[in-house]
């Protein structure tokens, strides 16, 4: 879908690695605005449109594990928020 690496959790889509670098994250719509305030951060774009929920974290935002942790845990804690996908 994006060109890379994704990471799920119950089904959802936690976090993934793009193909251009960096990182995905999946957030709530609500707390979407604070997490673009962030260094490295900015909205997800996929085929010209913006996804809302979704970041991309540039690849020197998250170079170190002390960078990275925040935004992993973040994404993780959203995705466990979400009721798990039922199996088809």
């Amino acid at each position: 879908m994006f060109g890379g690496i994704g990471f799920g959790i119950d089904g959802h889509m936690a976090m993934g690695v793009g193909g251009e670098g960096g990182m995905l994250i999946h957030c709530s719509r609500q707390e979407t605005e604070a997490f673009l305030a962030k260094r490295g951060a900015r909205p997800f774009e996929l085929r010209g449109g913006e996804m809302k929920g979704w970041l991309r974290v540039d690849a020197e935002s998250v170079s170190t594990k002390r960078a990275l942790e925040p935004w992993v845990t973040q994404s993780v804690s959203f995705a466990r928020a979400l009721p798990p996908k039922e199996k088809k």
